[in-house]
This record gives structure tokens, sequence and C-alpha cells, in this order.
């Protein structure tokens, strides 16, 4: 039976629902500097048309017939999830905003207690938002053989055939057989242990015996299963949890986690949380074509080279260069004479390293951090719930932006106390008020809003507003800005 007619079947014979539940918290500094804190990779589209996180919510929809997802994602990047979702035609369950990052052992407890209070049986798919699966049908026969022991009480991970002695991985080591598959690793195993990275030789001791696997990150738990393991082996976590959704609040489209409390939970992931603790783990192996896309390296493997090797996107032009990584996010990039190489240029930084080092990016981030550099935050287009602005051209007293406004959006109604805008209208039509006054703006026209003046545009149309603004003033900074009031709760 195929895997659409055994979900079916699963459904029919009135067994738990499975509801993905998406962990969209990272930040992939390994792909600086196309990735960065404001706008991490899972909100990329490094690997396919859609980005990683549309991906990763489509592959448990789309002619499977999953739950709706249930997302948890940081609160700074809510409005980007949601738009993202959007953009395929998907309503998720509810997007649980996480006020401080916490690891994935309180993001999975978060999750399992808000589905409790709504389905007393629920199993959750728990996947990262960031990693590839080229066979999803793989993912889904692979979710198909886990369930019976998932249903009773098992925390099933998936573990990833390895192919290579990787050292980036964690390894699962499996033990006795508990439930037989069609094949002698197609079952349901137990788990021996779990081992951090290992060293190479390590690695290739792992992948010599067949009884290792890649930790995926992946998990198929009943709620109700996980909780009474982490009542047992982390009550502490539970308890900063439990208070976490209880004091949390609705906001919009998302569901806010009480601060204080979930900023109390101990920070670790639920490898170290519970699955090393608990004797119930159970592991899945499969062969899905996974990728955690963890290094632009990784990004190069998963892609389709040329014939000297090469992975080339964007404006590139090369010559005598082989099994090398070049990507452009616009300006041209010319490569000669190299080997093994990783080179990604965006508006406002390019990296060279090779690609045996290419995984060592974090540290240059963390300088970035440092140093209180921009690069490591944001890019010069920064996103918004109304839209976006991109940095064009800045100096003393002065910057300039270009602007875009969804149709039908508006930013807040606000004042600033350190400069003055100039705004001209070069696509669109826009309704602007400026103190007392509302105006209608149209194309090639501009107005001129004054220090301390409240104000707000908006996009009446049905096509995107395009403007130019001009900033003056003795202040530029984002933290310049007073808000009255906004559609979107920032105020």
């Amino acid at each position: 039976m195929d895997t659409v007619g055994t979900l079916e079947k699963f459904h029919e014979e009135g067994s738990a629902q499975i509801h993905p539940v998406i962990l969209s918290g990272g930040a992939g500094t390994r792909l600086w500097p196309l990735s960065r804190a404001s706008y991490p990779k899972q909100l990329l589209k490094l690997s396919s048309q859609r980005t990683m996180l549309q991906d990763t919510v489509a592959r448990g929809l789309i002619d499977v017939g999953f739950a709706a997802p249930l997302l948890v994602c940081n609160e700074e990047h809510r409005f980007l999830v949601d738009d993202q979702l959007q953009q395929i035609g998907i309503k998720p369950q509810a997007i649980l905003l996480e006020p401080k990052a916490r690891n994935t052992g309180p993001a999975i407890a978060a999750a399992a207690l808000w589905l409790l209070a709504r389905d007393p049986d629920a199993l959750m798919l728990v996947q990262p938002s960031d990693h590839v699966i080229a066979s999803p049908a793989d993912f889904h026969r692979a979710v198909m053989r886990g369930l019976a022991a998932a249903q009773e009480g098992r925390l099933v991970t998936f573990g990833i055939k390895p192919v290579r002695p990787d050292t980036g991985y964690g390894y699962i080591q499996s033990g006795e057989a508990l439930m037989a598959g069609e094949g002698g690793s197609d079952g349901v195993f137990g788990v021996d242990r779990f081992v951090e990275k290992p060293d190479r030789e390590t690695a290739q001791r792992f992948v010599d015996s067949g009884a290792f696997f890649w930790n995926s990150g992946i998990f198929l738990l009943s709620a109700r299963a996980y909780l009474g393991e982490l009542s047992r082996i982390n009550p502490a976590m539970l308890e900063a949890c439990e208070r976490a959704v209880r004091d949390g609040q609705e906001d919009l489209a998302f569901f806010r986690l009480d601060a204080e409390s979930f900023g109390a939970a101990p920070s670790l992931s639920i490898d170290h949380a519970v699955m090393e603790h608990t004797s119930r783990a159970a592991v899945v192996p499969v062969d899905m074509a996974w990728s955690d896309v963890g290094s632009w390296p990784a990004l190069r493997d998963i892609a389709t080279a040329d014939g000297d090797g090469n992975v080339l996107q964007g404006d590139v032009l090369a010559e005598r260069m082989t099994n090398s990584y070049v990507r452009s996010e616009g300006r041209l990039v010319a490569a000669v004479g190299l080997d093994n190489v990783v080179v990604v240029a965006t508006d406002d930084a390019v990296l060279v390293a090779d690609a045996d080092s290419a995984a060592e990016v974090s540290g240059i981030v963390s300088k970035l951090r440092g140093q209180n550099r921009s690069e490591s935050q944001q890019h010069v287009t920064c996103h918004r719930p109304w839209g976006h602005y991109r940095s064009v051209d800045a100096g003393d007293r002065f910057q300039v932006k270009r602007i875009t406004v969804k149709p039908g959006a508006k930013l807040s109604l606000q004042k600033h106390y350190h400069r003055a805008e100039h705004w001209v209208v070069v696509h669109g039509t826009a309704m602007v008020q400026r103190g007392e006054e509302r105006m209608l703006v149209r194309e090639n026209e501009s107005v001129y809003i004054p220090i301390g003046t409240e104000h707000r545009l908006e996009n009446p149309g049905k096509l995107p507003l395009q403007l130019i603004e001009v900033q003056s003033g003795p202040y530029l900074g984002e933290d310049d800005i007073v808000r009255v009031s906004d559609n979107y709760g920032r105020a």
C-alpha cells in the first residue's frame, strides 16, 4: 500500500491524528552572509523555488493528509513566517512565539502542551524548518513504520543511513529490533546510545558497523508520552513551559508564550533534555536524501554541479575553476583558477573560504557581533509586516531608502524626534496621513513630513506601492520611531 493509502487506512481506524510541529527558531549562522539573524536560512530559497520553511510545511500536507501544522518560531520572525505560509495557501493551527530562544526541548514541550489542550491523543511529527528531504515519499513511509511504536508511547526518532564518515553530525546507535520491517533494517529499533559529533576515525567505525545512523533531529512523539518523560527527567523544564502556555496570550494570528515563564526553562535540546535519558527511545532507519544544509559545502553537495564540479548561481563567470560553490545575489562575481572554494556575495558582504573551512564561518559572525556590526543581524533589505525597505545610500545627516508597501497594508501611525522625511512615489498611489491632513500621493508626486509630525503611509491599491524616502536629521536610527497606533500590535 502506498503512503497515502496507508494514511487513509490509519485515519479510518480512528487512530490519533498526526500534527506536524515545525521548529523555526534557528539563526543559521554557518550560511552567512546569506542567512542573517533577522532573516535566517529557513526563510530563504536555497534548494527549490520555495523557501526551506515552505518546503517543510508542504511536506506534511500535500497528498498526505496530516493535520494543519503547528509552528514554533522566534517572535522577531513572526510576520515573515505568517507571510510565507500565506504565500503557499497554508493556514496553520497556530504559531507559537518564543520570547527567548531556549532550544528544542522547551519548544517541543510548549507545542505538546498546546496540542494536548485540544487533542488528548495528539501525535507530534516534529521537524526542523531548515532541512532538505529530497525523497518525501521515503520520509512518509518511515513515518508510517514508526506509527505503532509512537502510539505505544515510544519516543521515535529517524536515523539517516550514513553515506560517509561525517564528523558534523551526531550519531544514534541502534539496539534490539522492536518491530520488524520488510528488510533487515526497515523496522523500528531500540536506541543503545546517542553520540555527539565524533572524530573521523570514530565516525568511520560507526559507518562500517552498520549499527549507527545520523541523528536527523526529526521525531514522532505522543504529546502525552513526551511530557510524561519530561516530568520524570526534567520537571523544571516542564513546569516552566506549563506556566508559559497557561499565562500565554493570543496576539493577532499568534500565541505569545509568557516571556518570564518560558525564559525560566532550562535551555536544552530534546536530545539532552529527554532522549539521552529515556528508556523509551526508538529509531526508524531511513534513506530519504536528507541534509541539514548546515554549511555552504552541504548546499553545494545537494545541488546539480556542472562538468567541473561547480555550482554557480546568479551573475557568475568562472574560468579554470573546479569543485566550488559560487553564488551572487546581485553583482557580477568573476572567479579564476580556483579549486574547492566557496564564494557568496550579497549587497553588503562577500564570503571567500576554502570549502573545507567554510563551516567555520560562525566565527566570523561572532566577530561581527562583537564589533556591533549590522552585517551579522540584517540585510540591506529589511522585511516588515507591511512590506520591506532597502537602504540605497547614507551619509552625514541623510539616508535614502526604497520602500515597498503590500496592497492594502499600512505602516504604523508614528512620529520621529530627530528626523524629517521626504517621500517620492515612483509606482502606485499612496494614502498619506500627515498631522490632521489625509491626501493621495500619486506617481511622480511627493510629500514632506516635518520632524515631530504624526504620520502614516498606506497602500489603498491592488498593486505594490513603491516610493523613495529621503531622511534628514542629526540621528537616523530605527529606534527613533514612536508608534502611536499600529495594525500589527507593535505600538
